[in-house]
């Protein structure tokens, strides 16, 4: 273990979201130090797919992505009978294994001038420093992305008074050859499937869900044209799961110390905005750390989760209710200029803002719908 007493900023948590944290304290001119428990290459349960505005954060940190992955260039909604796509209108998005993004973050973050202390425990944070396993590392900033059970939001009392319904996700890598530049959204009853290209030749797929009805074994039961397609698949992975779902804190500063990452603010994976917006959080705290004003961030932080946030209440309604879900999907079906509004809203194309015009045309869209069923007409 490298020995390190004294640094201006500790980032407790080496994962993708500390990593960038640091990466971006680095690069306004301080020296940092990260503790983890764990050590590289960490693996998680994720659907791997990095957005178009998650690429262009990490560009702006200096990490360029140009090894490993596969791109995609849209996102596919898909139910038993109707088929919705939208593409991107700028960047690609990249699906590209956590264990390979991660050792990539890694290895900028230490050519970058990151020092980083693996299998250490942060126990404690004080206001000169973090109290680790092997002794006290004073510092003048302490910034926590320790996931979404993070202690250092403990430590500091920032934890919210209640939190969101949990559910949970599997992920498993087949060897196949990805069927589509896009990310597949395969949804169910109160289940989503989202197939991810990793490389030329394989694919990971992951099931959120409530965990009585999730699982591999009778995938083509309930994800019938998924299912098809891993007929013959070969694993290429263990099953690997975690839970997902929602946290939104009153703030993610106090003192010295700010939250970043899952830590701060998390969202359940079914808008698939976990590693884009820590990422784009990581650039807004590298600014106030230059500023030295921690107000900034947080005002920015609020800022920047508005719309995925959002986005991800839209989904979980779908997710709740099935009937709704499916006049949805045959709404944006019919109407792909809605969907990709949307889309173009949700990865940062187009002003938030604007995405409140699609959402009106897809209640209306809903709407004539309910109002042709109850007439016994059809809406073309």
């Amino acid at each position: 273990m490298v020995s390190v007493a004294q640094t201006d900023v500790v980032v407790i948590g080496g994962g993708p979201a500390g990593l960038a944290a640091a990466i971006a304290a680095r690069r306004a001119g301080f020296e940092v130090c990260v503790l983890d428990r764990g050590a590289p290459p960490i693996d998680k349960a994720c659907g791997e797919g990095l957005m178009p505005d998650g690429i262009e954060a990490l560009r702006a940190l200096g990490v360029l992505l140009d090894g490993g992955g596969a791109f995609f260039h849209g996102i596919r909604f898909a139910d038993e009978r109707h088929v919705a796509e939208a593409s991107f209108s700028a960047q690609a998005g990249l699906g590209v294994r956590r264990t390979h993004l991660h050792q990539m973050l890694v290895d900028h973050a230490e050519a970058a001038g990151v020092r980083t202390l693996w299998r250490t425990k942060a126990t404690a944070i004080e206001n000169d420093g973090v109290r680790h396993e092997g002794g006290l590392l004073s510092c003048r900033r302490i910034v926590g992305a320790d996931g979404v059970n993070s202690s250092v939001r403990r430590w500091a009392g920032l934890e919210p008074r209640g939190k969101g319904g949990r559910r949970l996700g599997l992920r498993r890598h087949f060897r196949v050859k990805p069927w589509t530049d896009f990310v597949e959204v395969h949804w169910g009853k109160g289940e989503q499937a989202y197939v991810t290209p990793v490389s030329p030749d394989e694919i990971g797929v992951a099931l959120l869900g409530r965990a009585e009805v999730l699982g591999f074994s009778d995938l083509a039961t309930r994800f019938p044209r998924l299912g098809e397609r891993l007929k013959n698949a070969e694993p290429t992975s263990e099953l690997r799961g975690a839970p997902t779902g929602t946290l939104r804190l009153r703030r993610v500063t106090r003192g010295n110390l700010a939250l970043v990452g899952d830590a701060s603010a998390a969202i359940d994976a079914i808008s698939g905005d976990g590693l884009a917006l820590a990422f784009r959080q990581a650039v807004v705290l590298g600014e106030a750390l230059r500023l030295g004003d921690l107000a900034h961030y947080e005002a920015r932080h609020r800022q920047i989760c508005r719309a995925p946030f959002l986005m991800a209440r839209l989904l979980l309604l779908l997710d709740r209710h099935d009937g709704l879900r499916k006049r949805a999907l045959q709404a944006l079906a019919a109407r792909p200029e809605i969907f990709s509004g949307l889309l173009a809203a949700h990865v940062g194309e187009r002003h938030p803002a604007a995405a409140s015009l699609d959402i009106l045309a897809l209640g209306g869209r809903l709407l004539a719908q309910a109002t042709a069923a109850r007439l016994g007409n059809v809406v073309p």
